[in-house]
């Protein structure tokens, strides 16, 4: 018979266990903690420390709440792969929203597909193709709330877009000490939509994990 473990041994799987959930927000820790004065270039026109863009992040993520943002929304944005788009990265999946990245590329009856299939409550969209969005704007059936990426303050679009506000403006007046919320790490982050397919294209979605193991 085999003998039993003496009393005090120590539980190891109890004791090394992983105690917080991988969600996306557990990425900002480290350089937060360690490296907040280290800094973040964008093209060479743009620098962030690292505790900048924290701030940026919670800003955003309290604005994105002012319009409504809520666990499960998607929030669509249409950008280049920009500073803003970085801090979309973070702070929409960070509220419990699902960030959905817009493929440019496709034909506006493709980003019509997509944004609908994907439900796109909230579309952040680079001025530059505020003219896109205005023309595809009356076939979008779940997407009610437009922000304006753009340099000028008070961006102008042709069409039928009623602006919820200018990207900056809406970051000035969030909270810089936003906190947000903890949820199952099982939620999903991220969509995508293939392209190079026959037929429409195909939505492909990633969890928080998958994300932050990807990252690490």
């Amino acid at each position: 018979m085999d003998a039993a473990p003496p009393a005090h041994a120590p539980d190891l799987a109890a004791s090394s266990a992983y105690d917080y959930p991988l969600i996306i927000k557990q990425l900002l820790i480290t350089p937060l903690r360690q490296f907040p004065d280290q800094e973040i270039v964008y093209r060479d026109t743009l620098r962030f420390t690292y505790r900048q863009f924290g701030e940026r992040v919670r800003r955003l993520g309290s604005a994105l709440g002012t319009l409504g943002v809520r666990q499960g929304t998607t929030v669509a944005v249409m950008d280049w792969d920009s500073h803003r788009y970085l801090e979309c990265f973070f702070a929409i999946p960070m509220t419990g929203a699902i960030l959905m990245t817009v493929n440019i590329r496709l034909s506006a009856e493709q980003i019509v597909y997509t944004l609908n299939h994907a439900r796109a409550d909230t579309i952040l969209c680079n001025a530059e193709f505020a003219p896109l969005l205005a023309a595809i704007r009356p076939s979008l059936t779940t997407a009610r709330t437009f922000v304006c990426i753009a340099d000028d303050p008070t961006p102008q679009a042709p069409g039928p877009i009623d602006w919820a506000g200018e990207y900056e403006a809406l970051l000035h007046a969030g909270d810089p000490d936003h906190a947000f919320p903890e949820f199952d790490e099982r939620t999903r982050a991220t969509t995508f939509y293939t392209t190079g397919t026959t037929g429409n294209p195909n939505g492909v979605y990633y969890s928080h994990p998958q994300n932050v193991l990807h990252t690490l």
